[in-house]
């Protein structure tokens, strides 16, 4: 349980970060000039956010596999939405932006779709600390 919070609480803290600071932050850039730093921007968010989802997932599945509970299932179903909105909204406009196409645009839009994984892996560190102070 204490492995999953950590790995939780760092997702949840990596998540705020982006979503207050580091794209709202994309604004301020010249479109080529965040297309330029975008790229080095992404090879090293990776290495941080990648590690922690995997972490995360192996974990959550770790825990179904010691028993079944509604809010077990809940909380990979929350991961497994962040996951697809990762992958299939998220990545597709970093590429755009690495590729110079509409960067203002996608910019602005990586914002609103970070708000959704903001969300899922909020509440998958609420119901990790919840089922941590219930036992």
């Amino acid at each position: 349980m204490t492995n999953k919070l950590l790995f939780d609480f760092g997702l949840v803290v990596l998540i705020w970060m982006t979503q207050l600071i580091v794209y709202p932050s994309f604004a301020q850039f010249d479109p080529a000039d965040l297309q330029r730093w975008h790229g080095s921007y992404t090879i090293r968010i990776t290495l941080i956010v990648l590690p922690l989802m995997f972490g995360q997932l192996g974990l959550h599945l770790y825990g179904l596999s010691q028993g079944v509970n509604t809010i077990q299932i809940a909380a990979l179903v929350l991961i497994g939405l962040a996951w697809v909105n990762t992958f299939f909204f998220a990545v597709p406009l970093h590429n755009q932006i690495g590729a110079g196409k509409d960067i203002t645009e996608a910019a602005k839009q990586l914002v609103t779709v970070n708000a959704y994984r903001t969300v899922c892996w909020s509440a998958v560190f609420g119901i990790d600390v919840y089922l941590f102070l219930k036992k």
